[in-house]
């Protein structure tokens, strides 16, 4: 669910022309799919009509945003709140957070929708951390999770959010998060599907009750637990 950055809209000739190229890619193999992929990046990023999701690119990444155009936040100007039914509600800037013990593992990236990316090498500070430093209320039941693009938020348990694999990200691959993969810092949940990482984070709001989020308000799993 990636952000569209300012530029002429993709035309539907466009991606469907890029459908017959992404029936190729799966055919000749990965390096022709990681091609199209670097392609279709910067058109996903401002395509109004969502048909560049069709492209079969195989085993990777797909960029989706809810809002259109989300505006980047710099190591300046980003900030992360924690707020709701804590004893202590802070405020993270970029250099707060990598100044904060760091988790790293690999995962699988899981989209709901069945496409999936292997391997992905994350790093950043575990959700439980950052929760136990704002120390929830007894009566707390939830967390949400809202982007900077002012629409997409999510909900886990409380339990859920302290899992050891749900980080707030700051790099994958080994780099900084791309303001494409949701950067500079998102959410990651390894046994969750990739709608529960919420891109461009903004706020972890601790909260009495565990409601429906952006999507699933639109029919997917409150849970969102791969699996179950």
């Amino acid at each position: 669910m990636a952000a569209s950055p300012e530029g002429a809209p993709v035309g539907r000739r466009v991606v469907l022309g890029l459908l017959g190229l992404g029936a190729v890619g799966v055919v000749t193999g990965s390096k022709v799919q990681a091609g199209l992929s670097d392609l279709l990046t910067p058109l996903q990023l401002r395509d109004p009509t969502g048909l560049t999701g069709l492209v079969p690119l195989g085993d990777t990444w797909r960029y989706y945003s809810v809002t259109g155009a989300v505006t980047p936040r710099d190591a300046a100007s980003y900030a992360l709140g924690i707020s709701g039914l804590v004893d202590h509600p802070a405020t993270y800037s970029l250099a707060d957070l990598k100044a904060l013990p760091q988790t790293s593992f690999t995962d699988t990236f899981q989209c709901v929708t069945g496409w999936r990316v292997p391997e992905v090498p994350w790093s950043g500070v575990r959700v439980a951390d950052l929760l136990a430093t704002a120390t929830p209320a007894a009566d707390a039941v939830g967390v949400r999770f809202g982007s900077f693009d002012g629409t997409y938020s999510v909900n886990m348990t409380l339990e859920q959010a302290r899992r050891d694999d749900v980080i707030v990200a700051l790099a994958m691959y080994g780099k900084p998060v791309t303001h494409a993969h949701g950067g500079p810092v998102r959410i990651y949940s390894g046994s969750m599907y990739g709608y529960k990482s919420t891109k461009w984070l903004s706020r972890i709001e601790v909260t009495p009750d565990n409601r429906p989020g952006y999507w699933e308000d639109r029919g997917y799993p409150l849970n969102g637990i791969i699996d179950e």
